[in-house]
């Protein structure tokens, strides 16, 4: 059974690409919210999460903090601040090689991986020189 494309579904996936910044849900909700007051936070949750399962977000699990959402699917990295939280894609081709190895290592059967590399962004650096 073929899910419906609600209004609310359309708007959490616009809004994604609208702030090209890897938002978080609670970035989401919070732009959503403004435009449109009525929009629950279950709502925005329930819709990212369909989305990302259903491939037409990435949700990016990052250790530590909240989830992300992409509205690049394509697999890629990316790199966050430790000190601003910056948070941004990194422009390397994507290794599915690692996979293999992992593979080899482990003997599980690698369907996909994320990495987060993290470090401190050129900003942060200049104010703290």
């Amino acid at each position: 059974m073929k899910s419906r494309n609600t209004v609310q579904r359309q708007l959490v996936h616009e809004t994604v690409g609208r702030l090209a910044d890897h938002p978080t849900a609670e970035e989401v909700y919070n732009c959503l919210h403004e435009d449109h007051p009525n929009i629950s936070k279950g709502t925005v949750y329930r819709n990212l999460g369909y989305l990302s399962e259903n491939g037409e977000l990435r949700r990016i699990a990052v250790p530590g903090s909240a989830d992300r959402f992409d509205h690049h699917t394509i697999p890629h990295y990316h790199i966050q601040c430790v000190c601003c939280g910056m948070f941004c894609d990194i422009d390397t081709p994507y290794l599915s090689q690692i996979d293999a190895k992992v593979e080899q290592a482990t003997g599980f059967s690698c369907e996909k991986h994320d990495i987060v590399f993290q470090g401190v962004c050129p900003a942060c650096k200049e104010k703290s020189e």
